[in-house]
């Protein structure tokens, strides 16, 4: 009879949060439209907020939306679930809605302001009808929502 030791390690669940194109720009573009948090800062209270609820949090950003895919792709092998700010491609890419389509683990897109009450343009996602749900308006604290989410929708 074998003995098996579970550490914290082995129970944890990995979430990968990935970011799009000029969130690198957080805290100095638009603050008053997007808060003074820099990337960063989310980076650490995700963290924070992911230890808390048994969750390794691999946290992204990259302007380039074939980086996106290809980390959509990664994250099917190492993930239990995606946390996805696609920024502006949330509203042009089938390439990433594809991606999403493409792999058997949860996704939930987030913004950080609310885009229904944004320009119109900004009022359709591409990539909402492939993922589990969408989270905006919350500011910053929409990425603890969606790492909540995940996190009841992988137990």
């Amino acid at each position: 009879m074998a003995l098996v030791l579970l550490t914290e390690h082995s129970m944890t669940q990995t979430i990968f949060v990935l970011n799009g194109p000029n969130l690198n720009l957080l805290g100095t573009r638009e603050p008053g439209i997007y808060g003074g948090k820099t990337l960063t800062d989310i980076e650490t209270d995700c963290k924070a907020a992911g230890r808390e609820l048994s969750l390794e949090v691999d946290f992204r950003q990259s302007n380039h939306e074939g980086v996106l895919v290809d980390w959509l792709h990664e994250a099917n092998g190492k993930a239990e679930g995606v946390v996805l700010n696609a920024g502006a491609y949330t509203h042009t890419s089938v390439a990433l809605h594809d991606a999403i389509r493409a792999i058997s683990i949860p996704v939930v897109e987030l913004h950080i302001t609310n885009v229904h009450a944004r320009e119109e343009f900004r009022h359709k996602s591409m990539i909402a009808p492939a993922v589990k749900g969408v989270i905006c308006g919350f500011g910053p604290h929409s990425y603890i929502l969606a790492l909540h989410a995940l996190k009841n929708l992988t137990a």
